[in-house]
């Protein structure tokens, strides 16, 4: 089986602006009350460049005292009306403002992004940076449409009662974001929760705090009163979980592992907040056997090796007709030239470095356990580079079922790929995970891109394309790919609550 031609790559970081150190040689603070204020204990995180592997900042690790002032500020925000009783479009404006501001700052976020993520600074200027606006400015327009309903009751007689239903904010959301799309991912949280009218305090991955940090720095020339939005830092286990536990939380919303959203969705039992969950997934990608496999090849490819294959939604499980099989893989070993891994900062990249020691060794960890199980590398299944975290695009063939790089989430570039002959049998092997967030199907046979959609346990069906996200459609996941929508009307409507009023006439 043929593999991707072999090239020199310089793996040399090009040398950060002058704003990107600015924002680097920060002070390590929190951000309560439209404030920088320092930690009540002064523990901080370091802050590594996953290009080179070196420490490049700082920032704090909240204690529970410092968890306990941003929720209380929040608290107070919500409780006094100031940002909930605001007329609607006054809010929407501050939103946004907010869009207007981060839109301004483009190439400085972009650039913090790929430092702090590793992501090609290429692909957050493009990428992450306007979808971070798209999803301000789409909520923002929700705004003033949060009405509720007038309902006639079926067993009294008209006109002896007065009843309606009114959606309310509802009330203090704890969010927690992952570290794969910082910036995003924290605008995406917090717009619905603004326009639904709530106050929030997020805590963006301990790994990729950096333009979280900067965001703040926007909140107050946006116009948002103090206490609104607060930004804190610290690591999951400790700040994010003085979060989830504190009672003055009305609703957590989680995005990121399958088995940190179990505990969270515990711990919030205990005083029954409100919980949404975006996490893991496997998505099965179906190849039909009608394909073009060049065409396909460079879809399949960027469905896993987009973002160093650390997406949610990565289709990091390719179901290729045993008539297209090896063209698929073949075109998809030729595709990883483009995807060979770069410096962040590199102009050329496509891909960077996995974002920490950590994942790279977790990756590698399931490569060499697949390769153990018995799966072969087509392409692959080694690092780059003598310093940073970088893996080389993976396709692991000859793979079973029951291996762990079939079942579990790996989260980096690594596909797995599986012959098939027929629709049954290819839409029981696509549900047989215990995840449901994405899956993909190419194919020119309309008819058989309905029913196999129909029959694919997942929150999202992409045809004859991967990944495509827009605020205006929910999004979130099957079986234990979590629960609740994010985005669009079931977006915001997650952080309401509806109120029965009835009135004796």
């Amino acid at each position: 089986m043929s593999t991707a031609p072999s090239h020199d790559v310089s793996f040399t970081q090009p040398e950060y602006s002058a704003h990107a150190k600015a924002a680097l040689g920060r002070k390590p603070a929190l951000f309560i009350n439209n404030e920088w204020v320092q930690s009540t204990h002064g523990a901080t995180l370091a802050v590594e460049d996953p290009s080179t592997g070196r420490e490049i900042a700082r920032i704090v690790d909240a204690s529970d005292a410092d968890v306990d002032r941003a929720v209380n500020a929040a608290r107070t925000a919500f409780d006094d009306g100031r940002w909930s009783h605001l007329p609607p479009m006054a809010r929407e404006r501050a939103i946004l403002k907010l869009a207007d501001l981060i839109e301004a700052h483009t190439a400085e976020f972009a650039e913090l992004e790929a430092i702090d993520n590793g992501k090609p600074v290429g692909m957050a200027t493009v990428v992450d940076v306007p979808g971070a606006v798209q999803h301000l400015r789409y909520m923002a327009g929700w705004t003033s449409k949060l009405g509720g309903d007038l309902v006639e009751p079926q067993g009294l007689p008209r006109g002896t009662v007065f009843s309606y239903v009114s959606r309310e904010p509802v009330g203090v959301a704890a969010q927690i974001i992952p570290w794969n799309f910082p910036l995003l991912m924290a605008c995406l949280k917090i717009a619905p929760a603004l326009a639904a009218g709530c106050t929030l305090v997020l805590k963006p991955a301990e790994q990729t705090s950096i333009t979280a940090l900067r965001l703040a720095d926007l909140v107050s020339q946006a116009g948002f009163p103090p206490g609104v939005i607060n930004i804190i830092t610290g690591n999951g286990h400790t700040a994010g979980a003085a979060l989830v536990r504190h009672p003055g939380v009305d609703k957590i919303a989680f995005t990121g592992s399958t088995e940190v959203g179990k505990i969270i969705n515990r711990d919030a039992t205990a005083t029954l907040k409100r919980v949404t969950l975006e996490l893991g997934g496997k998505s099965p990608v179906v190849v039909m056997p009608d394909v073009n496999p060049e065409e396909v090849a460079a879809g399949a490819a960027g469905a896993i090796f987009f973002n160093s294959g650390q997406v949610c939604i990565a289709g990091s499980r390719l179901f290729a007709h045993r008539s297209v099989f090896d063209k698929v893989i073949e075109g998809i070993s030729q595709a990883t030239a483009f995807w060979k891994p770069r410096p962040s900062l590199d102009p050329q990249g496509h891909m960077g470095p996995l974002v920490s020691k950590e994942q790279l060794d977790r990756v590698m960890g399931y490569i060499e356990a697949g390769k153990r199980d018995g799966a072969s590398v087509a392409v692959g299944g080694d690092t780059a580079g003598s310093s940073g975290y970088y893996v080389n695009p993976t396709i692991l063939v000859d793979v079973k079922p029951s291996m762990s790089v079939v079942q579990e989430e790996i989260f980096g570039p690594v596909v797995v790929a599986q012959r098939f002959d027929d629709l049954e049998e290819v839409a029981k092997a696509a549900n047989d995970t215990c995840f449901g967030l994405g899956a993909g199907i190419w194919t020119r046979d309309v008819s058989a891109m309905h029913r196999l959609a129909a029959k694919i346990k997942a929150g999202t069906v992409w045809g004859n394309c991967h990944a495509i996200i827009d605020p205006a459609l929910p999004f979130g996941g099957f079986k234990q790919s979590g629960f609740g929508r994010e985005q669009g009307r079931a977006g915001i409507d997650a952080y309401t609550e509806l109120k029965t009023v009835i009135i004796k006439l």
